[in-house]
C-alpha cells in the first residue's frame, strides 16, 4: 500500500508539473485567476518551512559603501570597506556609484511592465531553452526542486554576444539595452575594488574576462496568498564571480549570516553586491559566497528585482585559487575546474542551500 501511494503521489507531482509548465501561465497566471490557496506544487518540506521566520532587525548587518570616493586619495579606504565585506559577509550595499536613480526607477518599471502584460503575449517566449538568448520561465529548477517557488522570471543573455536584439521584448528593451551599459561599467569598478581588496592588481579579474559573460535575470514575486507555505526563491548560492542586484523597495532577500537570516533591507538608489562561488574559489576561501533567498511576497504590490551575474567567458580554461594567495601558510583550498563543469552540475540540482562549492575542495 505504501508504494502503491508514493507512486501515485509522484505520478500526480509529474502530472501538475506537465500542466503548470504546458499551461505557460507562470505564477503571476495563477494570481490572476483568482485562487486564494496554493497549489500543492508550490507547497515547501517542513524542514524549509521551519525556517522561514522574521529576522530579526539589524540595520547595520549588511554594510552600505559610498563608491563617490572610488577616484580620490581615499580609495584605499573603500577597498578596505569592499574587502572586508566580501571577506565576512559575502554581501553588502553601494550607492553614489554614478547612475542616476532615473534609470534605476525605469528598469524596474520596464521589468514589472514585461511580467504585467496578458498571458498570451509572455507565453510566446514562455521555454527553458537558451537559444535566441531570451527566454521567460517560472523556477529555472522546476523539474529538480522538492517544490516550486512563488515567482516568475525573464532572462536575457547580456554577454559576451548579446541576445538578439529583436527578440528582447518590446516593453522592456530599450531600458535592458541602457541597462547593459551600465552593468558593464559598473562590473569593471567593482571587480576593480574587489581584486585589490585581496592584494591583486585592479584589473587582474578583468584580464580573466571575468566580466565577458554576464546574463540578467528578472524576477516578479506576486502577491503569495499563504506564505507560511513557500518561498519567494530558495536558499542557494551563486555560482560566477559577483552578482549584482537592483531591488525595488518591497524587500524579502535575506542572507544567511552564521546561523542567522538577516534581511537586506531596501535603500533608495543603493544595488546589492554579493559574491559568487567562483571568486570565493579564485580568492583561496578569502572572500565568501553565502546563502541567500527571497521570502514569499506578502504585500498586493509585486516584488521585482533584476540580478545581473557574471562569470568568465571561456569556459574550458581552468580556473582555480590565485597563486599570489596560495602559500605554504595557506595551501590551495580548491582544486582546478572549468567553468562548464561547474555550471553542468549547478543546472542538473535545484536551489538546496547546498553549495557547490565544496565539491571542489583540494
Amino acid at each position: 500500500m505504501g508504494v502503491t501511494n508514493t507512486t501515485q503521489q509522484s505520478f500526480d507531482r509529474a502530472q501538475e508539473l506537465k500542466q503548470f509548465e504546458e499551461s505557460k501561465l507562470g505564477v503571476k497566471g495563477l494570481v490572476d485567476s483568482g485562487l486564494t490557496s496554493l497549489p500543492p506544487l508550490f507547497v515547501h518540506p517542513p524542514e524549509t518551512l521551519s525556517t522561514l521566520k522574521p529576522a530579526r532587525p539589524k540595520p547595520d548587518s549588511i554594510p552600505t559603501i559610498d563608491l563617490s570616493c572610488r577616484d580620490s586619495f581615499r580609495r584605499p579606504s573603500v577597498v578596505a570597506e569592499v574587502g572586508r565585506a566580501a571577506c565576512e559577509l559575502g554581501f553588502f550595499q553601494v550607492v553614489n556609484y554614478g547612475v542616476p536613480t532615473e534609470v534605476l526607477d525605469r528598469t524596474i518599471a520596464a521589468m514589472k511592465a514585461f511580467h504585467e502584460q496578458p498571458i498570451e503575449t509572455k507565453a510566446r517566449i514562455y521555454r527553458r531553452e537558451m537559444e535566441t538568448s531570451v527566454s521567460f520561465f517560472s523556477n529555472f529548477d522546476l523539474f529538480h526542486s522538492k517544490a516550486a517557488s512563488w515567482r516568475d522570471t525573464l532572462q536575457i543573455m547580456l554577454g559576451p554576444k548579446l541576445a538578439d536584439v529583436e527578440e528582447i521584448p518590446e516593453v522592456c528593451r530599450n531600458e535592458v539595452l541602457e541597462w547593459n551599459q551600465q552593468v558593464q561599467r559598473l562590473g569593471s569598478l567593482l571587480l576593480g575594488l574587489l581584486s585589490e581588496g585581496l592584494g591583486l592588481s585592479a584589473d587582474k579579474l578583468q584580464e580573466l574576462a571575468c566580466l565577458e559573460t554576464r546574463v540578467m535575470v528578472g524576477h516578479y514575486y506576486p502577491y503569495c496568498p499563504q506564505l507560511d507555505l513557500t518561498v519567494g526563491l530558495m536558499s542557494h548560492t551563486d555560482p560566477g564571480v559577483i552578482t549584482l542586484v537592483l531591488q525595488d523597495q518591497i524587500g524579502g532577500l535575506q542572507v544567511k549570516h552564521g546561523d542567522e537570516w538577516v534581511d537586506v533591507a531596501p535603500i533608495p538608489g543603493a544595488l546589492v553586491v554579493n559574491i559568487g562561488d567562483t571568486l570565493q574559489i579564485m580568492s583561496n576561501d578569502k572572500y565568501k559566497s553565502v546563502d541567500h533567498r527571497v521570502l514569499a511576497n506578502p504585500n498586493r504590490e509585486p516584488r521585482v528585482s533584476i540580478a545581473v551575474l557574471y562569470y568568465p567567458s571561456n569556459h574550458e580554461n581552468e580556473f582555480g585559487p590565485f597563486p599570489e594567495l596560495v602559500s605554504s601558510d595557506k595551501p590551495a583550498a580548491f582544486r582546478q575546474f572549468t567553468i562548464s563543469e561547474y555550471m553542468r552540475r549547478f543546472f542538473t540540482k535545484e536551489l538546496d542551500g547546498k553549495s557547490l562549492i565544496n565539491y571542489f575542495r583540494a
